[in-house]
């Protein structure tokens, strides 16, 4: 849906919690062929960047509240920030999950 808030994508409760259990992030997330600590570290970052995108919201309010960025002060850093994360996002769903299906195993 074009247009959609990040925040009609997660409810209130749900973006505190995750507020307060992220942990600290690159401006760009390692690049790697293979999952990366980083990557399993980010696991519902990435989660929530995909659904962000696939739901329509802005960039800048995705940033604001997934990183806590001032898009106003930085937007090119928040920019790189995002896009940089949804593109390790977005490789994590046609080739990094198979690392994790293989360490389940």
């Amino acid at each position: 849906m074009p247009g959609t808030s990040v925040n009609e994508c997660f409810p209130r409760e749900y973006s505190r919690l995750m507020e307060s259990a992220m942990p600290p992030f690159l401006d760009a997330p390692p690049i790697s062929q293979t999952l990366t600590a980083y990557d399993r570290e980010h696991m519902v970052l990435y989660l929530r960047l995909l659904d962000s995108s696939r739901d329509g919201a802005d960039w800048r309010e995705a940033v604001q509240i997934l990183f806590g960025l001032d898009t106003a002060r930085e937007p090119q850093r928040c920019r790189q920030v995002h896009d940089t994360h949804l593109a390790r996002a977005q490789w994590m769903t046609e080739h990094g999950y198979r690392d994790l299906v293989r360490s389940a195993q």
